[in-house]
């Protein structure tokens, strides 16, 4: 009988109750179904949250609360709402814009977390050059439109670090077709180190820049990371 109630578990898809189906314990059939339903569902949607984090690719962060301290948000958001990703919900871009190792990364990071645990959002986290570089790849491989639509399909893009590398004419383009078939209808956080006037320097092309910020300020928050750098800042601390 164990064979043939694991055949049907692996018919039906269920992972957990085969296992686990003989340490139920219940007052009556139907309290018994309901449990196993319960622990399968569980144990089911543990198993999706846990791929979506592992399809995000986030970096690693410290294991502490973020220091609000030198954040300036945007006049009518609140912490609430960026931290809990609530502004994926209305479609909107988020911008980070601060010195190196002010907290944008790890904010980023937060954000992309708690909207995966919370919500079950699609997200993927990457740096500009990386995503520039997958981008390129795709192209040359002939696999652009299947990589456009892996895009499509995300909730939140978070692109890491623009403005630390200059952007080839080609790798530029693809950027920008990527950030004109999410606006409207995705989310994006893109953390940078340069104001809007130095992005030229990053697209090498000043109607190709006017069209990004265009399509990025539009249905976008600007958060400012004030203060030094915290990894300065600790490497400082331990050498004292």
């Amino acid at each position: 009988m164990e064979m043939q109630i694991k055949e049907y578990a692996k018919k039906l898809k269920l992972s957990w109750i085969p296992a686990n189906y003989q340490t139920i314990q219940a007052e009556t059939h139907e309290k018994y179904l309901l449990k196993l339903f319960e622990h399968e569902v569980q144990h089911r949607e543990e198993r999706r949250i846990n791929l979506l984090l592992k399809q995000a690719t986030l970096p690693k962060i410290p294991n502490k609360p973020f220091d609000w301290k030198d954040i300036q948000l945007a006049p009518g958001i609140t912490r609430e709402y960026v931290l809990q990703g609530d502004f994926i919900e209305n479609q909107e871009n988020l911008i980070f814009y601060g010195g190196v190792g002010t907290g944008k990364t790890f904010l980023s990071t937060l954000i992309s977390i708690n909207t995966i645990k919370k919500k079950g959002k699609k997200v993927k986290f990457c740096t500009a050059a990386a995503l520039v570089n997958a981008l390129l790849e795709a192209n040359d491989k002939g696999s652009l439109g299947k990589f456009l639509k892996q895009i499509e399909k995300l909730d939140l893009l978070v692109i890491d670090e623009l403005g630390y590398i200059p952007l080839h004419k080609q790798g530029a383009e693809l950027l920008f077709q990527i950030i004109s078939m999410c606006y409207e209808a995705k989310s994006i956080i893109v953390t940078t180190n340069l104001q809007f006037g130095q992005w030229n320097n990053v697209f090498g092309d000043p109607i190709l820049t006017e069209a990004v910020i265009d399509r990025w300020i539009h249905h976008s928050h600007l958060i400012i990371f004030k203060g030094d750098s915290h990894r300065y800042k600790d490497s400082i601390s331990l050498n004292q």
